[in-house]
């Protein structure tokens, strides 16, 4: 994406926000900016669990991300960028766009320019103030972080009320908007997007609701006898996911109830045309490709009990269907929009449901986690989380966060320790630096790989960052 694309985003943005046909002079308007400036540390050892050369990722990094936001009547705007200097190629956040992942053999640069979301909201079609239409690049998130966390160019409506709340969208990604990448990620390329969900208070802090995800990807394979490299497509198809949900406030971290609970169920329908590769001469050609049903469900459950104010414990279960054949695959996948990331210790940071080192994926995985954590009055939070995997096919795949193969015949992944710790900062704390807030964070993991990884790899690999974060 080249910055004068980003620029135009941008222009684009600030002129809907304050050139809309229609709006009287004597209607409210404001206007806000401010910045968010953040260094982080990161370790990252080592991805391919020893069974290749490169997968470290070790260094410092520096981030500034200012932002705009302007309203008039019923509506608004908003620009956010991101200027980012470091030292090794890390990541500038945990959403999943800025996320590096080891299946994106894309080359990311130590220095970039990024444009985050640019977006025109009008909210004038009911008198519900939490009624919007929201236009352009924006983030997209649910409370789970299995479904949605990620910015993404989408017409969206927006419906949220005190007993009921629901969105309607259709998304598709044209650019990840930042100079050091031109490409977009071959899962991304031509593929539509159409969400909807919708949940309701049937008690007080008590939610039921339903999700719906179409994915369509319109994208050509490789010719017969095209090269293939790891840039290139490698399966097209349309998808659909429809999940029911039970939610008693388990990523609520403000919630004053005994116990917090978390009950859903996913089923996965579509059909897939999946790349043939021959090697010739070493190198991979397309040679074809085949048709696949697909076929899958996934069930994820979790407690909490709040002990106090101070102490919660609890745990999570996750499985997801794997298996199949070269006709019917019951692998079951996640959206590609999904970060895997929530509150669901009790406290206001954001845990890897599924480690922070090995971040496993909803796919042909069963997954048992245990924590405890502990908040203090509202400067301190730590969150210890234990995570157990296994395959529910020994003789197939399940994506992770890691780039290692896995051998047949055995379940057994591994288990990770996980470590977060926050102090947060208010205004009158912060002294001469007279920022609104800060906050300092270390989030780590250290996986311990099973046996169902070749011989040979490491017996443990880990993931640390810290980040120092200003906003202003």
């Amino acid at each position: 994406m080249t910055l004068s694309k980003s620029l135009l985003g941008i222009v684009i943005a600030a002129s809907g926000t304050l050139t809309v046909n229609g709006v009287r002079a004597d209607e409210a308007s404001s206007f806000d900016y401010g910045v968010n400036f953040k260094f982080t540390a990161q370790s990252v050892d080592d991805l391919d669990l020893g069974t290749r050369d490169e997968g470290d990722y070790n260094g410092v990094g520096l981030s500034a991300r200012p932002w705009l936001f302007g309203q008039r009547g019923d509506w608004s705007g908003f620009v956010r960028g991101e200027a980012f200097v470091a030292t090794d190629v890390l990541e500038s956040s945990q959403v999943d766009s800025d996320a590096i992942e080891s299946q994106d053999a894309r080359e990311r640069d130590e220095n970039f320019l990024a444009l985050h979301e640019f977006w025109v909201d009008y909210g004038g079609f009911t008198s519900y103030p939490g009624e919007s239409l929201r236009f352009g690049r924006q983030r997209i998130r649910t409370e789970d972080g299995l479904w949605w966390d990620s910015n993404i160019e989408a017409l969206r409506w927006n419906f949220d009320t005190t007993l009921l709340s629901g969105h309607v969208a259709i998304a598709e990604r044209f650019s990840d908007y930042r100079t050091d990448l031109d490409d977009l990620a071959p899962q991304d390329e031509d593929r539509q997007h159409l969400l909807a969900g919708v949940a309701t208070q049937w008690r007080p802090n008590h939610w039921a609701g339903l999700k719906l995800h179409h994915s369509r990807d319109n994208g050509d394979l490789p010719n017969t006898g095209e090269r293939i490299d790891e840039l290139s497509k490698t399966y097209t198809g349309d998808i659909t996911w429809f999940g029911a949900e039970l939610n008693g406030d388990f990523f609520n971290p403000r919630s004053t109830a005994p116990i917090n609970y978390w009950a859903a169920a996913t089923v996965m329908r579509g059909d897939a045309e999946l790349l043939q590769t021959s090697s010739v001469t070493g190198e991979r050609r397309a040679a074809g490709s085949r048709d696949q049903d697909v076929d899958g469900w996934a069930v994820d459950l979790g407690l909490r009990w709040n002990i106090d104010e101070n102490w919660r414990v609890g745990g999570t279960l996750t499985r997801a269907s794997g298996g199949g054949d070269a006709e019917d695959s019951d692998q079951f996948m996640q959206t590609d929009l999904h970060s895997n990331r929530a509150r669901f210790t009790g406290t206001r940071s954001t845990v890897h449901r599924f480690g922070e080192a090995y971040r496993g994926e909803m796919n042909n995985l069963q997954a048992a986690s245990l924590f405890g954590s502990w908040m203090f009055d509202k400067k301190y939070d730590a969150s210890l989380v234990y995570h157990r995997f296994w395959r529910v096919d020994e003789d197939l795949d399940s994506t992770s966060g890691l780039n290692a193969p896995l051998e047949a015949g055995d379940k057994d992944l591994g288990q990770e320790v996980d470590l977060v710790l926050t102090r947060y900062f208010d205004r009158s704390e912060l002294g001469v630096v007279e920022a609104d807030s800060a906050l300092v964070r270390l989030r780590g993991g250290v996986f311990f790989p099973g046996d169902a990884y070749a011989s040979g790899t490491d017996s443990s690999m880990h993931r640390v960052m810290l980040d120092v974060i200003w906003r202003y």
